[in-house]
């Protein structure tokens, strides 16, 4: 299995300055972990959503092998919006920590994507149907036909 050693100076905060190794993780803990933090549909199997936050953290914990003594690294800490790890310090983990566990910036970036999605409001494919054929429709000045999006020959 693949080490990486990373020496921390005080850039990121005494409090984090110290010797990190961190470890390849096997192929079942991955999934494991990756599982854990996505839903599927039940009918279709489909992600519905990923917790990309999640995942990076409990992927850095999994991957952390030796940390100072005083253990600056938690799962907590890493998930902390408030208190939580300095930004570059979090990328920098990610970033040795995706590497090492051959994590590709295609797969980095579909669980990102699937997380954001998972935050915006879903919408019917079928709402401006079922909205316009409700009722009888007339055409005049206040109700003109609404163009149509298909695209047109000329």
């Amino acid at each position: 299995m693949k080490t990486r050693v990373l020496n921390i100076d005080t850039r990121f905060g005494e409090e984090y300055e110290g010797r990190y190794v961190f470890s390849e993780i096997s192929w079942a803990k991955r999934s494991r972990i990756i599982q854990k933090y996505t839903k599927y549909s039940k009918l279709t199997g489909q992600v519905e959503n990923s917790d990309f936050i999640g995942i990076q953290a409990e992927t850095i914990m999994a991957s952390l092998k030796e940390q100072p003594a005083h253990k600056p690294m938690t799962f907590e800490r890493l998930l902390d919006e408030g208190n939580g790890v300095p930004i570059a310090l979090g990328e920098l983990f990610s970033q040795i920590v995706n590497h090492l566990n051959s994590l590709t910036a295609d797969e980095t970036a579909f669980l990102s994507v699937q997380s954001v999605e998972a935050s915006q409001p879903k919408f019917s494919q079928n709402s401006d149907y079922a909205r316009n054929s409700v009722g009888h429709h007339t055409n005049s000045q206040s109700n003109p036909p609404k163009p149509s999006n298909s695209s047109q020959q000329s």
